[in-house]
């Protein structure tokens, strides 16, 4: 079966708010889950793809909790935004567009911490047949951008076209759910992708030939964990919150240590090939960050970037949404 496939089946019953809130054992902690003492703080990390659920179970970060965690799982961040301005998440995990797409929106989050990586992990593909060979050949061309407006794949689109000296308007972009793209590249129907992490990987196995991806500047390499106003305004949620930071960081640093346990894993939860899951490994977040000025500088000018094509409005002071005091120098 093809990969994303096995990833849409996974994924498919997480799309509905109603069925968001599968519960993940974490150290025996279920209690609170099962009906048990409503004493306890339940923590719902939201989470897309299953990526950190993935790397905190392999690693075993979150074993020993004094609270509990139940996962909601989404293909994108949209979905998963609209999670937490339900209240049905507690915290998010998205790149930095898409974060921005939220505040935009009026979603109550803030930034908690940040995810760093080198950029590679968003691209945009081509079939190999495709007469596009740059950049500038896009022009009069439809893009398929996943998963919604305002992903990190269109930043990487807008930020390349116009290094090449060309406008938005000089390309007609469609947006299109992961899983749904997939199975359009696949066949045929669409010749260039702007996507990312696992969807990119497995695009570049079935027909597909790298344009261009997000290093060298191309994306900021920034993400965010984000947690909802709501549950920072709770002491015993924001102190699950912190806690959980800090296990995300010390999962990060394992995943650094172990590449093949944690390529394994991968392949285990997702169906991705061990080659694809080699790659996702190489490409993902290396370490847990601060909210810093420069962070906070290098983001905003990813906002004003997509506020200036007209994707971003109104264009959101990324410094007004950040709380500082969970993740230290």
């Amino acid at each position: 079966m093809n990969p994303v496939n096995r990833i849409s089946r996974a994924l498919s019953s997480a799309l509905a708010l109603t069925a968001l809130l599968a519960t993940a054992a974490c150290g025996g902690n279920t209690e609170a889950a099962s009906g048990g003492s409503s004493s306890r703080v339940t923590l719902t990390i939201g989470d897309q793809a299953k990526n950190l659920q993935t790397l905190l179970d392999a690693s075993g970060a979150l074993e020993g909790t004094s609270y509990d965690v139940k996962w909601a799982e989404f293909e994108g961040a949209a979905p998963l935004f609209q999670a937490v301005q339900a209240g049905a998440a507690d915290t998010s995990y998205a790149a930095d567009l898409p974060t921005l797409q939220a505040l935009s929106g009026g979603v109550p989050v803030k930034a908690v911490g940040v995810l760093r990586n080198d950029g590679t992990h968003t691209g945009i593909v081509v079939r190999d047949d495709s007469s596009v060979k740059s950049v500038r050949d896009l022009k009069g061309k439809k893009v398929v951008v996943s998963s919604a407006k305002g992903s990190i794949a269109e930043y990487l689109l807008a930020n390349v076209l116009q290094r090449a000296g060309l406008s938005y308007d000089d390309v007609e972009v469609q947006y299109l759910l992961p899983t749904d793209a997939q199975a359009a590249f696949t066949s045929g129907k669409i010749e260039a992708w702007a996507t990312f992490g696992v969807y990119k990987s497995v695009a570049e196995q079935q027909g597909g030939r790298l344009l261009v991806n997000g290093a060298d500047g191309r994306v900021s390499g920034y993400g965010f964990i984000g947690a909802s106003e709501k549950a920072l305004a709770d002491p015993g949620k924001k102190a699950a919150v912190s806690d959980y930071l800090r296990r995300l960081g010390k999962a990060l640093t394992w995943s650094q240590k172990h590449p093949g346990d944690y390529a394994k894993a991968i392949q285990r939860n997702t169906g991705a090939s061990p080659e694809v899951a080699k790659t996702l490994v190489s490409q993902a977040n290396s370490e847990l960050l601060p909210v810093s000025s420069q962070v906070v500088r290098s983001v905003q000018k990813v906002g004003d970037t997509m506020h200036g094509i007209g994707v971003l409005t109104p264009n959101p002071t990324v410094a007004d949404h950040v709380d500082t005091s969970l993740v230290k120098e």
